[in-house]
């Protein structure tokens, strides 16, 4: 059964309708305060909307309808919450720990007890079941965690932001391990990493000013982005505006692109965004000429290291970017406050309708 809900919280502006599948993980990503964290507090039972409902599994975790007015507490509603810090109880051992959640959804201690150690062996923890939380590293915690979420069989797992805290070392293994723990389950993600979204999503949804911007299957979202969140995500350069004959006017910006991916040309007047890669982008000292080709005048904002090549980035805010070799960034003489011209080949700009 799927997983549905919609629910509105007026004074932050946040009105949202989801449903996940009963063997789909969903990403929400978006910047910060776009609603991520309203929309799992609001899911685990930590937050009351102002109107909406919930149902889970033909349960009803809320129904604030008219008239109506149910609310489950979240320790009945069969969820489980995984955060950014594991939260284990100190004075409890591992095993203790993993068996708690089975013990409180109405197991006998022999079942709970069979469940952590289960749990336990499933996240390559078992070795530790005698350790204090105090004795583990932020790794290790964070797999307990893990399997003290899974242990109860929640019919929703939701993660927020389970990596964040890790080093560089200990967040690739959780990923791994999360990849293997939640293939056939129900479980929301809330991440601002990309690789997130792509090893663990089956579909990501963006979130933007507490509403969805944009959802769909993951490799979509990050291949035909149409939003600016998700085209920064997928390291493209993003413009919004209006659909020309041969491409896209984005405010005072005219380019030439090719419609993608449609049946026939999108029909001048409509919106539509313009997508493009920084390998794409060409930096000139004065108006290249060429047909088709795009080329307006950017003024640089910033020049960074991004592998080996160097990212510049130019226009307001430094929305633009275009990645050229270190020679010729040398040769160029580039610096920031310096005006150049951006160069894209017309074969290169995607143009999608919004």
């Amino acid at each position: 059964m799927t997983f549905r809900v919609q629910a509105a919280v007026d004074q932050r502006g946040f009105d949202v309708s989801l449903s996940v599948g009963p063997a789909e993980t969903v990403a929400v990503m978006g910047a910060n305060g776009a609603g991520k964290s309203t929309l799992l507090n609001v899911i685990a039972g930590l937050l009351h909307p102002d109107s909406g409902k919930a149902e889970l599994d033909g349960k009803s975790l809320f129904d604030l309808s008219a008239g109506r007015g149910t609310w489950a507490a979240p320790h009945h509603r069969g969820t489980a919450l995984l955060a950014q810090e594991p939260l284990l109880f100190p004075h409890l051992n591992v095993l203790d720990n993993v068996a708690f959640g089975p013990r409180s959804a109405g197991y006998s201690k022999l079942e709970a007890r069979e469940a952590a150690l289960r749990w336990l062996a499933e996240v390559e923890a078992t070795d530790l079941q005698a350790r204090r939380p105090a004795e583990l590293s932020g790794g290790q915690a964070q797999r307990v965690a893990v399997a003290r979420a899974l242990a109860a069989d929640p019919g929703l797992l939701l993660l927020d932001e389970p990596m964040a805290a890790l080093d560089i070392h200990a967040a690739p293994l959780l990923r791994r391990l999360l990849k293997r723990v939640l293939a056939g389950r129900r479980a929301i993600i809330i991440t601002h990493d990309v690789l997130d979204a792509l090893m663990l999503a089956d579909r990501v949804v963006i979130l933007e000013n507490g509403r969805i911007s944009e959802e769909g299957p993951t490799r979509e979202i990050l291949q035909r982005p149409r939003s600016r969140f998700a085209a920064g995500l997928a390291g493209l350069n993003f413009l919004a505006g209006e659909v020309t004959e041969h491409g896209l006017q984005a405010g005072g910006l005219s380019l030439y692109g090719q419609h993608r991916d449609l049946p026939g040309p999108l029909p001048a007047g409509l919106p539509g965004v313009a997508v493009f890669p920084p390998s794409a982008v060409s930096v000139f000292l004065s108006e290249a000429h060429g047909s088709p080709r795009n080329a307006f005048p950017v003024t640089i904002t910033d020049l960074e290291p991004h592998g080996d090549q160097v990212r510049v980035r130019g226009g307001e805010s430094g929305q633009l970017s275009a990645d050229i070799t270190p020679e010729a960034a040398a040769d160029l003489g580039l610096a920031p406050g310096m005006r150049v011209y951006f160069v894209i080949k017309a074969g290169a700009v995607a143009i999608y309708p919004a």
